[in-house]
């Protein structure tokens, strides 16, 4: 297993390289650059920027330099934790992003919890009960989770919890606790202010999650190896939980794997509309503006969270299952 660990911890390098380079390509398909982009919005306003000051500034920032001179100039500075230079903000990127980075990841974390709390138990039900009145239930409401996109949630909440409840519904924390040190109310409110998103975001992947689990329950269900369980008299509930449930979350897992980049970008609309510090916002304006370098990083960092979302969940197959053996 540690061998396995291993090489799949250096198969990540050269993937990461060759996805690197894919992103940058990608980010500059699109014609001009982010001095093009400026000179627009500057056009639309009024005021204006010469083709001679736009130069210059190219010529400052390196813009002019070829592909492949701007490919390495950014992807050289990864061993030191340097990801570049935001045009627009005029920052560099790891400092820009690295907040927005640690808070994706811990809305993400939260909804991932969020999906197998609810998919788990309610997939289990519903196989169970198959054609029964909670099962279609169920079913139509995961339905409607499919159907519902993550933002429109978003605005029912904001309604519901910002107008009806009179809740502080905006942001990841309430005014009065910004720059105020960390403190147990502090915690607290940070709290109220991620759950909402968390089940926002985890509520469609629920609905899917859920229907696989249904599925594999009732798969497994009818297999020999259950028969041959209930035959020796073992009570339902061990045959349901101890062997039918294992096998059945296997697909689930695998599922769960892919969510993640899923999540992450979900949460560009939820991050706009409810105002979060998630990556979506910063990612989507440096899409808009052709910040190369704070584009490129995130899908970097996009890429790198499935590479380890997929490595975890093997390993949780290797676990939940002994026929699979990694070597």
């Amino acid at each position: 297993m540690v061998h396995f660990i291993i090489r799949r911890l250096l198969a990540m390098v050269p993937m990461l390289i060759a996805i690197s380079f894919i992103s940058f390509v990608i980010i500059q398909l699109p014609p001009g650059d982010y001095l093009t982009t400026l000179q627009a919005v500057q056009g639309t306003s009024g005021g204006g920027m010469s083709n001679e000051q736009a130069q210059l500034l190219r010529e400052k920032y390196g813009l002019d330099e070829p592909f492949l001179v701007q490919y390495w100039t950014w992807v050289k500075g990864f061993p030191k934790g340097d990801f570049g230079y935001s045009y627009e903000w005029s920052s560099p990127v790891w400092p820009l992003i690295s907040g927005r980075i640690w808070y994706t990841i811990l809305l993400g974390f939260c909804s991932i919890l969020v999906m197998i709390t609810l998919s788990v138990p309610i997939g289990i039900y519903s196989a169970t009960h198959q054609y029964s009145l909670g099962d279609a239930g169920l079913s139509l409401v995961a339905f409607l989770g499919l159907s519902v996109p993550g933002f429109l949630l978003a605005l029912i909440w904001m309604y519901i919890g910002g107008i009806k409840l009179g809740l502080d519904v905006m942001g990841d924390q309430s005014p009065e606790f910004i720059n105020q040190p960390m403190t147990l109310a502090k915690a607290w409110d940070y709290f109220l202010h991620l759950w909402p998103p968390a089940i926002i975001l985890g509520l469609a992947s629920t609905a899917q999650l859920m229907r696989i689990m249904r599925n594999g329950m009732l798969d497994e269900m009818n297999k020999q190896y259950i028969t041959t369980a209930r035959a020796k008299g073992l009570k339902e509930k061990k045959v349901i939980n101890k062997y039918a449930v294992r096998s059945a979350l296997n697909p689930v897992v695998s599922v769960l794997a892919m969510e993640v980049p899923k999540i992450i970008s979900s949460s560009i609309l939820i991050g706009v509309v409810m105002s979060v510090p998630t990556t979506g916002p910063l990612f989507l304006r440096s899409l808009q503006s052709q910040d190369m370098f704070v584009a490129g990083t995130f899908l970097m960092i996009m890429s790198l969270m499935l590479l380890v979302s997929n490595l975890i969940a093997d390993l949780v197959l290797a676990w939940l299952d002994p026929r699979i053996v990694y070597t």
